[in-house]
């Protein structure tokens, strides 16, 4: 053999053995995003980005002058990003989860700081670090067991947060009625966005804040930030809670695609740039229930045909200036129709009536958000939203049990203009001023008939009107930095109402002390106010007409909040805190009747028939403590506890514990990876489960004999002088990820309530066993699920 021909072998071998290894090489994706002043919304040119603990050759970069970096060739898996920039604190983004088949776009903001502090943050998350505040991840959302894939579910995690019913994300904050809190979008406050809003109710009607899912699937939405008390004086109209949602930009570089199916539904996405050059991108979402298919196909359960989809998109235009132009919007709709069966088949009092439920809901508006100058920051949109409940129930049988016929319609609209303005005057003072206009809309029907169907059937009105009226809600804010480890911040919001000439002018204040880095003492006050449900609004006698009582003149209903909180990080990927709250709320409407004990703040879902006044008293007090370890180091972990006390007064002056005063909520949630890498593949196995342990809501005692005498319910009082048992749940997930050059996979199994413990939900008289049935929250569920990104 020739040398010639030994160097040509050699040469063969040798590029043949390099195409060997790189296809034995990891899986690798892009990280990139922006990096910008959290405050004034600028790019922050020659900010450092670093990847910690990575095997990446491309570990570290800094941005450019529009505030862009990327680090590429990133190994799929889970990575740890450090971000600085001199003159504000740096941050630690924890649980970023890099996979081959979807680019990971980042939008990070840095806080100003004269002092360099340490801080862990999930991914996406800003870092104001403000009391009674969380952020929600997308995800959070897909990892955490039993969320439904909706932020909502997976809030009730954290410290003070009870779901009132476990099919529902309907929450009680902190002992409040879970109608005391607010949604917002685009941070704009909207209607209720969820579907099958009646889910989980004893009398079977729509609540003002809750539902079966979000209509806004995780595959659109950013970071969730979640409040629980003493807001800032941007949020307003609420005293329980808010849930601020945000929408995430599409991918501005190339077409990315998601399949998902499930026992939640089909859920297809596409994201990608409308001009690379510009840096615009679209991200639409659609989504079926698989309940929905299944009814399709002729399928029931438990004789209800239950269905969803929603449509979803979010349209992002950047400009030169540094601004952003959104364009948004959201439509769904749900049907629950359930069929009475036959006499033969009945088994209890649902059994003889015909009911359908629908639900549909829109929202959609423009965003703006542009930089003036260096110091002055200004946002603005224009926030549409609107939804409709439809109740019909028709009962076939024998009128003597109940009414012939049932129908309950409600509307809800808002339509708002918002702007704000963020100026910084200098490295330790800025001020923020802002203003809300909103036409806020509500109508409902309640109807009746009390004797069988005839051909012109007596009936009976039990509740129709409308409200109408313009909310101004102008704020400000004023934050000062006397010291480098103290911070200030002081401001007034207004509510007033024109329907009624409601208004309140609502002081905010907060005091921030850096004792050391990382260790942080937090006291915050604020009053706030809330409108009262359209049904308490709208409440009349229906007989003798004209009305005997009318309760359109109803105030706001007001709250003190105070929390005294501590902060400790303990590391890049943990912290914990303690908070103490007390929440004294006033001119709560409560019925002006002699012996009568109804209060506002029992309500979920039910009408009120009774003249109310505004001379109501509740307290909310407790204590929470959360410890949090974001995933790295293949592990993760979430402890939260609260130890609480919720009561209210009427006009008699005696304090009663409310409906939702269960005293006490515990969870622990914790999870841990396995990954392991070969060839031109890399795969994750996950672990999660979740425990809860909560003291029981509370419910009313049934007068037995008077409800057999009118085949319904009848309470002996409205005190809620009945302790249910004490909930308990676990719930377990398990994920397999798979990753290759082109795309990755998830195959994940949520077991909810693992054991099938027997939860109590309440109490109700059965006209047709004639007897008080005992109703239980949802069993063991298994919900499998597969995803797909390319």
């Amino acid at each position: 053999m020739t040398t010639a021909l030994v160097t040509r072998y050699f040469s063969l071998s040798l590029l043949c053995l390099l195409a060997l290894a790189g296809l034995a090489q990891t899986p690798t994706q892009t990280i990139r995003g922006t990096v910008t002043d959290a405050s004034q919304g600028r790019p922050l040119a020659g900010a450092s980005i670093q990847l910690q603990n990575s095997g990446s050759a491309n570990a570290g970069t800094t941005t450019d002058d529009q505030g862009r970096f990327r680090l590429t060739n990133v190994p799929v898996g889970r990575q740890q990003l450090s971000v600085s920039f001199v003159g504000y604190e740096p941050t630690i983004i924890n649980e970023i989860l890099v996979e081959s088949g979807k680019e990971q776009v980042l939008d990070i903001q840095l806080q100003p700081g004269v002092q360099q502090l340490s801080e862990a943050t999930a991914i996406g998350t800003r870092t104001d670090r403000n009391l009674s505040t969380e952020y929600i991840t997308t995800e959070q959302v897909l990892r955490f067991p039993a969320t439904y894939l909706d932020p909502a579910r997976l809030a009730t995690a954290y410290a003070g947060v009870v779901n009132a019913y476990d099919g529902t994300n309907n929450m009680s904050v902190r002992g409040n009625s879970p109608n005391s809190l607010i949604w917002r979008l685009e941070g704009v406050e909207i209607v209720n966005p969820n579907h099958q809003s009646n889910a989980g109710t004893i009398g079977d009607r729509p609540t003002a804040a809750g539902g079966g899912v979000n209509m806004l699937s995780a595959q659109l939405l950013g970071t969730t930030r979640f409040l629980t008390g003493a807001y800032t004086p941007e949020y307003g109209n609420t005293v329980g809670g808010v849930l601020d949602m945000s929408l995430r930009p599409g991918n501005n570089e190339r077409h990315e695609f998601i399949a998902q199916a499930g026992l939640i539904g089909l859920d297809l996405a596409a994201e990608g740039p409308i001009s690379k050059q510009k840096g615009s991108s679209y991200l639409v979402n659609y989504r079926y229930s698989f309940t929905g298919l299944l009814g399709a196909m002729g399928v029931s359960f438990g004789g209800e045909d239950i269905r969803f989809q929603d449509l979803s998109f979010n349209l992002t235009f950047p400009n030169r200036k540094g601004g952003r132009l959104t364009a948004f919007g959201v439509a769904g709709n749900s049907s629950n129709d359930f069929v009475a069966k036959a006499t033969e088949e009945q088994t209890e009092d649902k059994d003889r009536n015909n009911i359908s439920f629908t639900t549909r809901m829109a929202a959609g508006g423009l965003t703006l958000t542009q930089p003036l100058g260096t110091r002055l920051l200004w946002k603005t949109a224009l926030v549409l939203s609107a939804n409709n409940s439809s109740r019909e129930q028709s009962f076939p049988g024998d009128a003597r049990f109940r009414a012939n016929y049932e129908n309950d319609d409600q509307n809800g609209a808002r339509y708002t203009l918002t702007t704000s303005l963020n100026y910084r005057i200098n490295g330790r003072n800025s001020v923020k001023a802002g203003l809300y206009v909103t036409r806020a809309e509500n109508s409902l029907e309640l109807w009746r008939a009390d004797r069988p169907l005839l051909p012109n059937p007596p009936t009976g009105m039990l509740m129709t009107g409308s409200l109408a009226g313009w909310m101004i809600q102008p704020y400000v804010n004023y934050q000062w930095l006397p010291v480098d480890n103290l911070t200030v911040n002081a401001g007034l919001f207004y509510n007033s109402f024109t329907y009624n000439q409601s208004q309140s002018l609502e002081p905010r204040a907060s005091v921030r002390w850096e004792l050391l880095p990382g260790k942080a003492v937090t006291l915050a006050y604020g009053l706030h106010s809330q409108q009262q449900l359209p049904q308490v609004y709208l409440s009349k006698s229906a007989f003798p007409m004209p009305p005997t009582f009318d309760n359109r003149s109803l105030d706001f209903t007001k709250a003190h909040h105070v929390v005294l909180g501590y902060s400790h990080q303990f590391g890049p990927d943990s912290y914990g805190k303690i908070e103490a709250y007390s929440q004294m709320l006033f001119d709560v409407p409560v019925s002006s009747l002699a012996g009568r004990t109804f209060s506002a703040l029992n309500v979920i879902e039910a009408y009120v028939n009774e003249p109310l006044t505004n001379a109501g008293k509740g307290r909310n007090r407790g204590i929470e403590l959360t410890l949090q370890k974001y995933l790295a180091k293949t592990y993760y972990l979430l402890a939260s506890g609260s130890v609480y006390d919720s009561q209210y007064q009427a006009t008699d002056g005696i304090w009663r514990d409310t409906r939702f005063n269960g005293k006490f909520t515990s969870n622990l949630t914790a999870g841990k990876e396995w990954t392991r890498s070969r060839e031109n593949r890399s795969r994750i196995w996950g672990l999660n489960g979740r425990i809860t342990y909560a003291g029981g809501f509370r419910d009313r005692t049934i007068d037995v004999a008077r409800s057999q005498q009118q085949s319904t319910t009848v309470y002996t009082s409205d005190d809620f002088n009945v302790q249910l048992p004490a909930y308990f749940r676990t719930d377990l997930r398990i994920y397999w990820k798979k990753s290759k050059t082109r795309y990755s996979r998830t195959l994940s199994l949520d077991l909810q309530n693992l054991t099938g413990t027997q939860n109590a939900a309440y109490s109700y008289f059965d006209a047709y066993q004639g007897k008080v049935v005992q109703k239980y929250q949802l069993g063991l569920i298994p919900i499998l699920n597969y995803r797909w990104e390319f």
